[in-house]
């Protein structure tokens, strides 16, 4: 292993210490969403933390809607943010106008609208993981002198959005806009292990989804294998590849997750399997970890610790 990645790596298990070029991070995930209601702070709190309180209530309206998987009742929606019932109807009523918001008048219940929508959509235009990811990976290559890549999920495949490669090092077949098999990677294993085990089985339904680069010992061939490795990842927290995508390379990965906990994205790290001793992996996976952490929090999701 390189000098600077054996130091980079040590540091990881010294208290206080943070990546070089990160903010350290918060012990405390943003934006993350509560099972069943979201906490009732009293209203002279809420009206104290705002001075435009409408535009708040608006936005936490329209948060508390993109959290849950079906549309709800105004009087839900009023009891789960703290909020008069008739300040949430006259909110809803101007979301309505502007299309933010959609009335299923049979149901009497209300849930997004298109304009919510095409915020979406521009939000994904505008390629924000790239350019929030690109940094962070930058300061891990300078600081374990390694090359590393963010990756998203597209269907069975993990497309790389970002590859940042280290100085000295050879190119790889991870660049951007390369799509490889998610079982094979690093990076798709990390995602894999994030989504609930019945959209892994969807998505792997027979032996037909699954193939090889290489000949390699212990191939993932057949879902009982993958799903028995991602137990693995879950239970060690991060995710690895061994010569599954190129001969001699190995790839450590952790995933990058949303609001809900869902996996976004996966940062990871390649480099030669030659230069890391088995004892220098999990510090190596824990810087990983901490950018990927980092990554989550700036897109207001759950970091997984």
């Amino acid at each position: 292993m390189s000098t600077a990645l054996s130091a980079a790596a040590r540091t990881a298990q010294t208290p206080g210490t943070e990546t070089p070029g990160t903010e350290p991070l918060s012990t405390a995930p943003r934006g993350s969403a509560t099972s069943g209601t979201e906490a009732r702070a009293p209203r002279a709190a809420a009206k104290a933390s705002s001075k435009v309180p409408a535009a708040e209530n608006t936005l936490r309206i329209l948060k508390l809607l993109a959290s849950r998987r079906g549309p709800m009742a105004a009087s839900q929606i009023a009891s789960s943010l703290d909020l008069p019932r008739s300040s949430v109807y006259h909110l809803l009523g101007v979301m309505e106008a502007n299309g933010f918001v959609l009335h299923l008048h049979e149901e009497q219940r209300y849930g997004l609208g298109i304009s919510a929508f095409e915020l979406s959509s521009a939000y994904s235009r505008q390629e924000p993981l790239s350019r929030l990811g690109r940094p962070l990976l930058a300061s891990l290559v300078d600081a374990i002198g390694e090359s590393a890549h963010l990756a998203v999920l597209h269907g069975r495949d993990v497309l790389y959005i970002v590859e940042e490669r280290a100085k000295n090092r050879p190119s790889l077949v991870t660049d951007v806009g390369v799509r490889l098999p998610s079982h094979l990677t690093a990076s798709g294993r990390a995602i894999l292990a994030a989504l609930p085990k019945s959209q892994v089985r969807a998505l792997y339904p027979n032996a037909a989804a699954f193939s090889a680069r290489h000949e390699v010992e212990g191939a993932i061939m057949k879902y009982s294998a993958l799903s028995s490795h991602l137990d693995q990842v879950r239970q060690r927290g991060y995710a690895t590849e061994h010569g599954e995508v190129t001969p001699g390379f190995g790839s450590i990965a952790a995933a990058v997750t949303d609001h809900l906990g869902w996996p976004t994205a996966a940062v990871a790290v390649t480099f030669l399997e030659d230069k890391l001793t088995a004892e220098e992996w999990p510090l190596l996976a824990a810087r990983v970890q901490k950018v990927a952490d980092e990554l989550s929090v700036r897109i207001h999701g759950r970091p997984t610790k």
